[in-house]
């Protein structure tokens, strides 16, 4: 029997518009995105077994040579797209889907809605653990409705940033700290 594997489907682009347009009201400094490392080694470490990353890119001119070997470095194997409309979000679509048909869990780093149905689909094995990391204040309602997926923040959860961000969130009581807001 082979040990089962995490795919961690990773749509950057999604992740760096929802910071950019609705956290940090500009485009995000390199030193404010995710530590990408950390979100791999959460995914490894939270349901304890090896993860495979697949890193999808749009590419319009040329591959960013210096982000693809930081990926490759991390452990991420890159995928970069050439094509016109949505390339990320159909190469994201079509690995789910061939990931329906495999023995292994999912974990998708997005706040699209366009992914609910893939992820409905890989939801329905029951032997299947179906994850979303993303902030949970902008996580689509679609996906949010998906019966069994486990959510996890990428700030809160993951500590996939080296400082905290600017954003405004419903906190549990057990969690308040005044401080926080003198």
């Amino acid at each position: 029997m082979t040990e089962r594997t995490t795919y961690l489907l990773v749509d950057g682009e999604n992740i760096d518009a929802t910071l950019g347009v609705s956290i940090l009201d500009r485009r995000p400094e390199p030193h404010e995105r995710p530590r990408w490392n950390k979100v791999l080694t959460f995914a490894e470490e939270a349901w304890q077994q090896p993860v495979k990353g697949l890193f999808f890119l749009a590419v319009t001119h040329e591959l960013p040579a210096s982000f693809v070997q930081a990926l490759i470095a991390m452990g991420y194997r890159p995928v970069p797209l050439s094509g016109e409309g949505k390339i990320v979000d159909i190469a994201i679509q079509r690995t789910a889907e061939a990931l329906v048909h495999r023995d292994a869990d999912v974990m998708l780093v997005s706040h699209d809605r366009d992914f609910a149905p893939q992820m409905e689909r890989l939801a329905e094995d029951e032997e299947r653990r179906v994850g979303l990391v993303g902030f949970g204040e902008f996580m689509a309602g679609d996906l949010r409705e998906v019966d069994g997926i486990e959510f996890f923040d990428l700030e809160y959860d993951v500590a996939a940033f080296t400082s905290r961000l600017p954003r405004v969130r419903v906190i549990p009581i057990d969690e308040f700290d005044p401080l926080e807001f003198l």
